[in-house]
């Protein structure tokens, strides 16, 4: 089992940052794929950066260019650093790993809320 916990989210005002972290613990290891994804108010998950597919990462087309993912192995901790924030960002943004690129996610986190005001 893997066990995964977001932290770093709050309220922010629009073209503020954040970075939130993931924390994994359990039965982690460097080559486990850990992702952000984010479900807002009414809407469903989707994903928002990270190796999805490969070992480059991806975001989605409404993050690039303003979220970067980075990871600390030795730490057992993947970031996401949020700039440039809309209020479109507002979600609970969670943390999803699975083993390989391209299967499912295995582990999910609990969400930490991300609020960006106008």
């Amino acid at each position: 089992q893997v066990q995964l916990v977001e932290s770093g989210g709050g309220l922010v005002q629009a073209g503020g940052s954040l970075r939130l972290s993931c924390l994994a613990s359990g039965r982690t290891s460097s080559t486990l794929v850990i992702n952000w994804c984010r479900q807002a108010p009414g809407k469903g998950r989707e994903f928002v950066g990270g190796n999805r597919w490969s070992a480059i990462p991806s975001y989605a087309d409404s993050v690039k260019g303003r979220f970067t993912i980075s990871r600390d192995n030795a730490k057992n901790t993947v970031y996401l650093q949020m700039n440039s924030l809309k209020p479109e960002d507002t979600a609970l943004y969670y943390c999803a790993a699975k083993r390989s690129y391209g299967s499912d996610y295995e582990y999910w986190g609990q969400g930490t809320q991300v609020t960006v005001s106008s």
